[in-house]
């Protein structure tokens, strides 16, 4: 990323990833920090992008080993104790994201056999919860009429299950069942925004649905155009919620990533050379700015949020063949059947 970031500065922030890492395979939000298992994922990506191939596997093998029989992971673990046992269905779908995209980057075969059965638990457990609509409610409940579904998480689950596809189509292990909550998901984000809460003063609502490929094309173009201004700062990067002085890097990667996506590299270009100024001299990054005085906030430096800006550099730059998984018309691509798009990363 010529004039912005190096190869090496990019593999030095995937080596701050790697020193947080715990012995188990887990990777929590800083060390000594939490683990849930969606950011977990996100920053073994990350590493797979950085070469740091036994570390990104440790990662997924500490996914597969946590699962529980049911396909599930619990949403926090501290030092290997799990402290908070609640569901989130989002966190559950997502390792298929992972899996896929290590597969694409490596080509590892074997590995992609051994994850599978994670996968299918995982991606078979969330299906439970989509309701006759076509929304994914975002925890379990006796009625699952009276629990909120989530517009990002939504997103998120559609392109899980778009990644779960490719992978089941590479090892032809159909699943239909999953195709068609891909499509209803994807219907229900772009015909039916009522079906969600709402939680549009943040700005994951705002472009997720381009992100996770439920939007494509004109349609994304126009999406992310209607709110550029309620949620782009000039010269800092996006806001994480509209009415709050405060720039965030992982939301600014991630639309980086939704705008290449969407066909706009020239806004996600000047969108990832903004959040720079997140950037630790040992190649962390800060979550965020608070601009009107100045003070990073939480004080701390995320492997997410780097996790997060080693794929909008690989997105951007196409510098491993994972920056297709997150290509809206490639995932839609595979949705539907072309066979092509898996074979890109055959």
């Amino acid at each position: 990323m010529e004039g912005v970031l190096t190869a090496e500065q990019c593999l030095q922030t995937g080596l701050s990833i790697a020193r947080a890492q715990e012995a188990s395979g887990a990777i929590p939000w800083f060390p000594g920090g939490h683990v849930d298992p969606w950011d977990h994922v996100e920053s073994a990506m990350a590493l797979t992008v950085c070469g740091l191939v036994d570390e990104a596997d440790a990662a997924y093998r500490w996914s597969q080993r946590t699962q529980r029989p049911d396909g599930s992971w619990p949403s926090r673990y501290e030092q290997g104790v799990v402290t908070d046992d609640s569901l989130d269905v989002n966190f559950c779908a997502y390792i298929a994201v992972g899996v896929w995209h290590h597969f694409a980057v490596t080509r590892d075969a074997d590995f992609l056999a051994d994850l599978w059965p994670t996968v299918r638990r995982a991606l078979d457990f969330v299906l439970r919860f989509q309701r006759a609509r076509g929304e994914f409610v975002w925890t379990d409940a006796d009625d699952l009429d009276g629990v909120d579904a989530l517009l990002t998480g939504n997103a998120s689950i559609h392109h899980a299950l778009c990644c779960g596809i490719a992978i089941a189509d590479h090892l032809t292990q159909p699943q239909p069942g999953w195709e068609l909550a891909a499509v209803r998901v994807a219907h229900a984000v772009e015909q039916h925004p009522d079906a969600f809460a709402d939680k549009s003063e943040y700005s994951m609502d705002w472009y997720y649905p381009v992100l996770g490929g439920a939007l494509t094309g004109a349609a994304a173009r126009a999406h992310l155009a209607a709110s550029w201004d309620r949620f782009v700062v000039p010269g800092l990067g996006a806001r994480c919620v509209d009415h709050r002085p405060w720039v965030t890097g992982a939301e600014t990667c991630e639309l980086v990533m939704a705008l290449v996506a969407a066909g706009m590299p020239e806004r996600a270009r000047e969108q990832f050379a903004n959040m720079q100024h997140l950037r630790e001299r040992d190649g962390s990054y800060w979550t965020g700015l608070v601009y009107d005085d100045g003070k990073r906030w939480p004080v701390e430096c995320s492997t997410w949020t780097a996790g997060a800006m080693v794929l909008a550099a690989d997105a951007l730059s196409a510098t491993t063949a994972g920056a297709e998984v997150f290509r809206a018309d490639v995932l839609r691509a595979t949705l539907l059947g072309d066979r092509s798009v898996t074979d890109r990363v055959r």
